[in-house]
C-alpha cells in the first residue's frame, strides 16, 4: 500500500484532500493522471452497462434528494455503526471492523448487543490491546441544510447510497422510455458516509466516494434466474475488461446475520488487496420489492407495474449491482504495479491507461528531430482517437522510466531513421522491446493494440 500510495501522490494520480491546511482524514483528491484513469473507467464501465445493452437506461442524479427519501429507504432510523472507544487513547473505531480484522467474525455494523458481548468476555480489545467502551450507535448520514434565512431551513441528507436516485426515478424511466420489463437503470453516482475510518486504507475506505450501480426490474419470479446473471456479467467486468487476477479475486456470500432482511441473496465480489486481505469491491443483492414497495408507501405514488402479458400488477423485484468506484481504480492499480530492478511501471490495460501513447524526440536538442515529432504527436493527438502526451524532459532512458511508470504502454520515438525513411521506434510498456514502424500505419497501429 505504501509503494501505491507514494506513486499516486508523486505521479499525480490521487493527493490528501485540502492537504496545504493539513488535510482531511478518509478524503482524497484525483489529480490529471487519476482524472484520465477514472475517467477511462467511467467510459469503460457506461459503455458495457448501457451502451452495449438494449435493456438498461443511464441517468445522472443529484447528491440531495427529498429528505423522506431516506425515511422511506430505512437510513434515518436503521443506517447506523456500532462505535467504540480505546479508554485509554481514546481513540475510537467501528465495532465490526474491528471483529472482522481481530476476531475474523462478521456482525451487523449496529448489533449492540453482539458486540457488546464480545467485550465483556474479553475477546475484542483496540488496537493497542487496551479496553473498549461498550458500544454506542451512531448514524452514518451526514446532514445538510438548505435555504436562504438562518432559522428556516430544511434539514436534507447528502447522499449515503447512490442508488435511491434510481429508485424515486424508476416510474419517471419507465414512462418515459416505454419499456417493459425487464429492464434496468444505470447511474455512477456520489455518496457520503459520516463512518468511523482506520489509517492505512487509503481510497478503500472514504467519507465521500463513488459508486457505480445498475438496479434491474423484473417479474418476482424471474429474479433468481437475472440475479444469476447479473453475478457473471459483473464477475467478468472484473476478470476480463479490468483484467485483474481470477486467483486475487473470490465470491463471499453475506451470512444471515448480515443480509438485510428483505434480501433473498447476497453476495460480495472481493480483491485480494496485499497487506489487507480480501476486501469488497462490488455487492450483487436480490433485493425483492423492498426499495419500491417503501418509496410507494412513503409518498403515496403508486409504483407498481402492469404486466400485459399476465394481466396482473405487481411491485418490480430488482437485482442489484453496486460497485465502489474508487475501490475499482485501488484494485487496477495493485494488479498494475510491477518492479523490475529499478524500473517500475503499471501494467494497464492500454484502453484504461491515462495516455495511450507517449510522442518524443530522440534529443531534445535537435530542431529537426523537434519538429518532426510535434508533427507527428498533432496528428496522432488529432486523428486517432487516443490519449497522446507529449514529452521531451531528460534523455531517453529517462522519459521510457517516466511513461512506464504512469502505464504509458507505448512510446514513440522520432529518431535520425525517422527523417530518412518516415519509420519510427514504438516502444513497449511491457516488454521494453523495440519495433520500427511506418508513419503511414502508425495511427492503425496503435488503435489495433489499445482499443478494446
Amino acid at each position: 500500500m505504501e509503494k501505491i500510495v507514494s506513486l499516486c501522490k508523486r505521479r499525480g494520480f490521487v493527493f490528501p484532500n485540502s492537504e496545504i491546511y493539513g488535510g482531511m482524514n478518509a478524503l482524497y483528491d484525483y489529480g490529471p493522471l487519476g482524472a484520465l484513469l477514472r475517467k477511462n473507467i467511467f467510459d469503460l464501465w457506461w459503455r458495457k452497462m448501457v451502451t452495449e445493452r438494449e435493456d438498461v437506461f443511464g441517468i445522472d442524479g443529484r447528491i440531495i434528494l427529498h429528505p423522506k427519501v431516506w425515511e422511506a429507504s430505512g437510513h434515518v432510523s436503521g443506517f447506523a455503526d456500532a462505535l467504540v472507544e480505546d479508554k485509554k487513547t481514546h481513540k475510537r473505531y467501528a465495532a465490526d471492523k474491528l471483529i472482522e480484522e481481530q476476531l475474523n467474525l462478521s456482525v451487523k455494523s449496529n448489533d449492540i448487543e453482539a458486540i457488546s458481548g464480545l467485550i465483556k468476555g474479553g475477546k475484542l480489545k483496540s488496537p493497542e490491546g487496551n479496553e473498549l467502551t461498550m458500544p454506542k450507535n451512531f448514524n452514518l448520514l451526514v446532514p445538510a441544510y438548505l435555504g436562504t434565512v438562518e432559522g428556516e431551513k430544511t434539514q436534507v441528507y447528502l447522499k449515503g447510497e447512490s442508488c435511491q436516485n434510481i429508485y424515486v426515478n424508476f416510474k419517471q424511466v419507465f414512462e418515459s422510455m416505454h419499456k417493459p420489463l425487464p429492464f434496468g437503470i444505470a447511474q455512477v453516482g456520489r455518496a457520503f458516509r459520516n463512518e468511523i475510518t482506520s489509517s492505512g486504507q487509503f481510497l478503500f475506505r472514504q467519507k465521500e466516494f463513488d459508486q457505480m450501480d445498475v438496479q434491474y426490474f423484473c417479474r418476482p419470479e424471474d429474479s433468481s434466474r437475472f440475479y444469476e446473471d447479473w453475478k457473471t456479467i459483473r464477475w467478468n467486468w472484473y476478470l476480463n475488461d479490468l483484467g485483474l487476477s481470477e486467483k486475487r479475486l473470490k465470491w463471499r456470500q453475506h451470512a444471515d446475520e448480515e443480509r438485510a432482511f428483505y434480501a433473498k441473496d447476497a453476495w460480495d465480489i472481493t480483491y485480494d488487496f496485499e497487506g489487507m486481505g480480501f476486501k469488497e469491491l462490488e455487492g450483487l443483492h436480490d433485493r425483492g420489492d423492498y426499495d419500491l414497495s417503501q418509496h410507494q408507501k412513503f409518498s403515496g405514488e403508486d409504483l407498481s407495474y402492469f404486466d400485459p402479458e399476465t394481466k396482473r400488477k405487481f411491485i418490480p423485484f430488482v437485482v442489484e449491482s453496486s460497485a465502489g468506484f474508487d475501490r475499482n481504480f485501488l484494485a487496477i492499480l495493485f494488479e498494475a504495479y510491477r518492479e523490475d530492478g529499478e524500473r517500475v511501471y503499471l501494467k494497464l490495460k492500454p484502453y484504461l491507461a491515462p495516455y495511450q501513447a507517449a510522442v518524443f524526440p530522440l534529443l531534445a536538442n535537435k530542431p529537426q528531430l523537434v519538429e518532426k515529432a510535434r508533427e507527428v504527436y498533432e496528428v496522432l493527438k488529432k486523428q486517432s482517437g487516443l490519449n497522446i502526451v507529449w514529452d521531451e524532459r531528460g534523455n531517453i532512458g529517462k522519459r521510457y522510466y517516466s511513461q512506464d511508470e504512469i502505464g504509458t504502454p507505448f512510446c514513440v520515438t522520432i529518431d535520425f531513421e525517422t527523417l530518412e525513411n518516415n519509420t519510427v521506434t514504438v516502444r513497449d510498456r511491457d516488454t521494453a522491446k523495440q519495433e520500427r514502424v511506418g508513419l503511414g500505419d502508425l495511427k492503425l497501429y496503435l488503435i489495433d493494440k489499445i482499443i478494446l
